[in-house]
């Protein structure tokens, strides 16, 4: 009980499920001076090269399983997400080679990262660097006898190299796609991933991540929106790729943050927002002033139950999620809804404002309209 107190107090560490740490690029935009993000732009957790060969996998794909259907970037983002952190860290040339090279455990059944299984070596060390066993390579982290039934060339340089970003990713478009399965159905595309790592956890992970860069990919459309409505959307969009500070944001804007949240993680060095920061915040620029607590929020305004759906959101509503939903005590966050089932969220610590699914917290507790 204290642990959803503070949380209830404060705002607003996220709980697991599919929760993400990072917002994902898709558009330029220049900063603004408070470290935001203009509007139209946004903030890149994937290196804009690694994007560019996602995508191109994607144009490519057809060629070689020519009855796949339902292909998009973010599958394959959210793969490499899982994977590898989409190769952060590493340099990625122009011609998309990755080095360092990124190799995975021994799969020599010592248990290491959780290996128990022994793989006999396939490549004689061509791709993982040892003759001795067997080890995931690359960004999406292929095993060589994997590579060798789907590796293909996509940069034109005759060679087909987990190690490239270009051919990595067309070859797991072309093993996500199997035979020519529809990845755009939801069962279809479960398949797939699960093919790729036979785990349900891991199935729920990069589900996750897919409809986090599916719902960035689109971004909103505010083409109907006006008045105060659209003026509250535009000031939160605009902190885009502000860091979540626990206790972070004000009326004016970013703030310091406080120490510490739940999980441990502490806010007292960052400036930026939590998620109910960034609502007080996105509010006062239309003249309203909010509580500063997620609970408290849902106090205002006309309250939109659970029991409506997400459908009965409109743009501008403020987006609740609570332990025990039904009992506006213990709401624990809070997003501002800006239609197609997107909300902005400044999710958890570790993370950046960003547009996410309404789906993305867990126990979804209906909203508020105060305009």
């Amino acid at each position: 009980m204290g642990v959803l107190l503070l949380f209830a107090a404060v705002c607003c560490a996220a709980s697991a499920g599919n929760a993400i740490s990072t917002y994902v690029a898709l558009k330029s935009g220049a900063q603004d001076e408070g470290g935001g993000i203009a509007v139209g732009g946004s903030a890149a957790d994937i290196p804009l090269r690694m994007l560019a060969a996602y995508k191109q996998a994607v144009q490519k794909v057809g060629k070689h399983v020519p009855k796949c259907r339902g292909m998009r970037w973010p599958i394959l983002a959210g793969i490499a997400k899982v994977e590898s952190n989409h190769a952060v860290g590493r340099n990625v040339a122009d011609n998309g080679d990755i080095r360092p090279r990124i190799y995975g455990v021994l799969l020599n059944g010592s248990g290491a990262g959780g290996n128990t299984t022994v793989f006999p070596d396939t490549d004689g060390g061509r791709w993982d660097g040892t003759a001795t066993g067997e080890r995931a390579v690359g960004p999406f982290q292929f095993l060589p006898s994997t590579w060798e039934g789907v590796g293909q060339d996509a940069g034109g340089d005759g060679i087909a190299d987990p190690h490239n970003a270009d051919d990595a990713a067309l070859g797991a478009a072309i093993y996500l796609c199997g035979n020519g399965r529809d990845l755009a159905k939801e069962p279809q595309l479960r398949a797939a991933i699960f093919q790729y790592n036979r785990s349900d956890e891991y199935v729920a992970n990069v589900r996750g991540w897919i409809d986090q860069y599916t719902a960035a990919a689109d971004g909103p459309d505010l083409a109907n929106v006006t008045g105060d409505v659209r003026t509250v959307i535009e000031a939160a969009l605009a902190q885009r790729g502000v860091p979540y500070s626990w206790g972070g944001g004000t009326a004016s804007g970013p703030s310091t943050g406080v120490c510490c949240s739940p999980s441990g993680k502490s806010g007292a060095s960052i400036r930026g927002f939590d998620c109910s920061g960034l609502t007080t915040y996105a509010y006062a620029q239309a003249g309203i002033r909010l509580p500063r607590t997620a609970a408290a929020q849902a106090g205002v305004g006309r309250r939109i139950p659970a029991s409506a759906g997400t459908r009965a959101l409109q743009p501008g509503d403020l987006v609740f999620y609570a332990y025990a939903p039904g009992r506006d005590a213990t709401i624990y966050h809070v997003g501002i809804y800006v239609g197609g089932g997107q909300m902005v969220n400044a999710a958890r610590p570790g993370a950046v404002v960003r547009l996410d699914a309404v789906n993305a917290m867990s126990g979804y507790a209906g909203g508020a309209r105060l305009l």
